[in-house]
């Protein structure tokens, strides 16, 4: 192929490359280039961080690219020998204290932004017009999430709290390292044994936002999903009127059917929906609490009326063995 055609068969090459990734990136929206639409003031923050940031790397990029694309048109080589050497040049002090300045510029113009945004996505506010934070415990379990509410309430995998109120979550984890991520709610803080982390949202509309585990906890960490479900004040104290009725269902789905099955018929886990053991209140106990084999103690933490609101919806919606040991 002679050497203009191949040239230009490179650059068409390129461009082609260039316009497919940036037709992905548009057609994946938010999902792409762009974090999710914050929905809470700290992720609104963190977004505006985000782009503070981008405007500064992308035109650094567009720099240097476009001076190296230049440097190569304007200097190539044009019939000289390939062991000729270019003009030597010996220092620039001027020019090598800018390019030494005006980097140290741009990354305290960055800190100096983000360190101004820091406090509104750390710090939970006091919400005295509110009445103060509601304070929610977010309790990390292999593989499922737990939410304790001020009442005393329970859920699993899912947290319910009224539209435009201030959310305060304290976060811990009951066995392994955790992460508790809703990325249209705000940013990533670790659930760690033994520890308390917290953070806040204010959801500023009624909505479902979606969050997952943002560290490997095991196995089944791709299973350890989370749902923020905002509602108006008035569904939110419905919510927790008929709280109590779903103990146990919530129990089973959240932690055991993610590796047994909905209806105990087997998948990552044994086939259990014969074994009597699911029946048996002191061994099922045992079991749950502190595990046996692959099995974690899925159930370290829980309260009296936790097990025993799991031990009624296994003997009524999932075991099918006879009823010998009930």
């Amino acid at each position: 192929m002679p050497p203009p055609v191949r040239r230009k068969a490179l650059v068409l090459v390129l461009a082609l490359g260039a316009a497919l990734a940036l037709t992905a990136v548009a057609y994946a929206g938010n999902g792409g280039f762009a974090p999710p639409t914050p929905h809470s003031p700290n992720a609104k923050r963190i977004n505006d961080s985000y782009v503070w940031i981008s405007i500064f790397t992308g035109a650094i990029f567009v720099l240097v690219e476009g001076s190296l694309v230049w440097f190569i048109f304007k200097y190539r080589r044009r019939g000289r020998p390939r062991s000729a050497e270019g003009p030597q040049i010996h220092g620039a002090t001027r020019l090598e204290l800018i390019w030494t300045a005006v980097p140290v510029l741009i990354l305290a113009t960055i800190a100096g932004f983000v360190f101004y945004k820091l406090p509104g996505i750390q710090d939970v506010p006091s919400a005295k017009a509110e009445g103060g934070p509601l304070v929610v415990q977010v309790n990390a379990h292999q593989f499922y999430w737990q939410f304790t509410y001020p009442d005393g309430q329970i859920s699993i995998d899912e947290l319910h709290a009224p539209v435009n109120r201030t959310v305060r979550v304290d976060i811990t984890s009951q066995d392994v390292d955790h992460s508790w991520w809703v990325p249209e709610l705000g940013g990533k803080f670790d659930a760690i044994p033994g520890h308390m982390t917290h953070t806040w949202f204010k959801a500023d509309q009624v909505g479902t936002y979606r969050g997952r585990c943002g560290e490997f906890c095991g196995v089944f960490h791709a299973a350890m999903k989370a749902v923020v479900d905002v509602q108006s004040q008035a569904d939110y104290t419905a919510w927790l009127g008929t709280a109590g009725s779903a103990l146990g269902r919530g129990e089973w789905q959240g932690s055991c059917a993610k590796c047994h099955g909905l209806q105990g018929q087997g998948g990552f886990g044994p086939n259990i929906s014969t074994n009597a053991l699911l029946t048996q209140g002191a061994g099922l106990e045992q079991l749950i609490r502190q595990g046996r084999n692959e099995m974690p103690p899925v159930a370290h933490g829980w309260s009296n009326d936790q097990v025993q609101a799991l031990l009624a919806y296994l003997k009524k919606n999932v075991y099918k063995g006879t009823t010998s040991g009930r």
